[in-house]
């Protein structure tokens, strides 16, 4: 692999499938032996972080699928092409992550009251080895993170797992020196806690995206009068602006061209998409022209209301 050096930042779709079935490879070794050694231990802490891993592993699995889904070229049945089963696969990501958030939460708060018998050095050693891991997964996933929403997902479902394997190292230690046990719930709904922050803080975007909502960093009310700016054009209606996928943006709208400038319509529209591009990085606009005599009559500015 070492002849693939890219000196850009995209890193190779086949690189990248490879890195991430190494990081589910080695991930879901980790689950098996932190669940085993949760149980012997009595240590729920340690079950929390397998349950993370577990659905870091989960998450790689589809967040691999999905990049491979997502490369496949449009068709007649998905003429905008498959990127959208990333988002999708984010969704299901951060959904999985939110149910096991609660349930830990749930789990913490009755061991509160009924501390268990925990054996700390077991704790200890698989969680040391849990953070290794965590790490070893991080850095496969890292460079691809910063591209795409989908391994984003996955990378922070890892950075969360090497804080929880932290947490349970110091929890363990409590154990064995001071015999602490409510350390181990306490522990477990800082994990917990972490998880359901995190993924709220991100499902918002991704239900935006499915929504057909606009990008988050551009407002359209500055798409409009971006439009209304270019010479021609004396109004605009039907706005649609939505985000197709983490990096494409579209838009279609209804442009009315100023009376007597009919001949240089095309010139306009060029001007307009020119305009959309170079501002907003809109690739894909969709435009109908309307002469100003023949336009809508009192139409709606955005979507398609009389």
């Amino acid at each position: 692999m070492a002849a693939h050096h890219h000196h850009h930042h995209h890193v190779d779709p086949e690189d990248g499938d490879a890195r991430v079935f190494w990081a589910i490879a080695v991930n879901m070794g980790l689950t098996v032996a932190q669940v085993v050694g949760g149980v012997l231990s009595g240590s729920l802490a340690l079950i929390a972080d397998a349950m993370h891993n577990l659905s870091d592993a989960i998450a790689l699995v589809i967040a691999f699928l999905a990049r491979k889904i997502a490369r496949r070229p449009a068709n007649s049945d998905m003429t905008y092409g498959y990127g959208r089963a990333e988002i999708v696969a984010a969704l299901v990501n951060y959904t999985t992550l939110i149910i096991i958030g609660f349930y830990l939460t749930f789990e913490a708060i009755q061991r509160l009251f009924e501390p268990a018998d925990v054996d700390g050095w077991l704790v200890v050693i698989i969680a040391a080895v849990a953070l290794v891991v965590d790490l070893i997964t991080a850095l496969l996933t890292f460079s691809l993170s910063r591209e795409s929403i989908n391994i984003r997902a996955a990378f922070l479902h890892n950075v969360a797992d090497a804080l929880g394997s932290i947490a349970v190292i110091i929890a363990g230690t409590a154990i064995i020196l001071y015999d602490w046990r409510l350390v181990d719930p306490l522990v477990t709904l800082l994990i917990a806690g972490y998880i359901l922050w995190q993924s709220f803080s991100e499902i918002g975007d991704v239900i935006r995206i499915l929504m057909l909502g606009r990008p988050s960093d551009i407002q359209t009310a500055s798409v409009l009068e971006a439009i209304r700016k270019v010479n021609g054009v004396t109004g605009v209606h039907h706005l649609h602006f939505w985000q197709m996928q983490e990096h494409e943006n579209a838009l279609e709208a209804h442009l009315v061209i100023e009376a007597g400038l009919w001949d240089h319509a095309d010139a306009i529209k060029q001007s307009v998409k020119e305009a959309l591009m170079e501002r907003f990085g809109i690739r894909h606009s969709t435009l109908e022209l309307e002469c100003s005599r023949h336009a809508c009559p009192n139409p709606s500015i955005i979507g398609h209301g009389e």
